[in-house]
């Protein structure tokens, strides 16, 4: 029940931030990354990036993917990963000559009131950008993400051209962040404080 309760919490924190591919479960990374910075080092285009202080002495120094800012370019021999002697980012087991399933970074979606195509002028910035078969696709001119092929490289938000950008990058620890925070909401709004619910950190 502690375990469980700890996992939770550091995964509620982990809404605010992407890990790496092929990263442990949030809690056990943050047990097992040592803060080396080897990822960071290894990453040939910078996208790996130490979290700050402002996170939190259990969150400081550890890998993040800056996808607000630029994507994971899904290296092919997967150099951050490599790098760690530890294993917090760790490759799964698979057969000699196969290459392992590409991991599923975050969430990305298209802000339709955003996006320019949605709202009558042509654009297209982000056609191409897509490493991924099937999880851009295009209806009349309109960039769609499909969700259940999408692994959330953010390399579609980094070819947008508009600020802010039409593609929302979230967490794939977001909902249980969501759903912290409604639980939150709903025991304040019974104490009758009015304060609201948790804030980010």
């Amino acid at each position: 029940m502690v375990v469980e309760h700890a996992d939770r919490k550091v995964a509620s924190h982990a809404a605010h931030w992407v890990r790496p591919p092929f990263a442990l479960p949030e809690l056990e990374f943050l047990l097992t990354c040592t803060r080396c910075g080897d990822c960071i080092d290894a990453c040939p285009h910078r996208v790996v990036f130490p979290l700050s202080a402002r996170r939190g002495t259990k969150f400081a120094g550890t890998p993040a993917l800056d996808l607000l800012n630029m994507g994971c370019h899904l290296c092919e021999d997967w150099p951050c990963v490599k790098s760690c002697g530890v294993g917090a980012l760790k490759l799964p087991d698979v057969e000699e000559d196969e290459q392992p399933a590409t991991p599923t970074l975050a969430r990305a979606s298209v802000d339709t009131d955003e996006c320019l195509p949605y709202k009558g002028p042509e654009c297209g910035a982000c056609a191409g950008s897509c490493p991924v078969p099937g999880a851009l696709t295009w209806d009349r001119q309109k960039p769609r993400i499909n969700p259940e092929v999408c692994v959330g490289c953010g390399l579609c938000r980094e070819a947008c051209i508009l600020e802010p950008k039409a593609i929302q990058i979230e967490s794939l620890y977001k909902e249980v962040a969501d759903a912290d925070h409604g639980v939150h909401e709903s025991a304040t709004r019974r104490s009758g404080d009015s304060r609201g619910g948790v804030t980010g950190n």
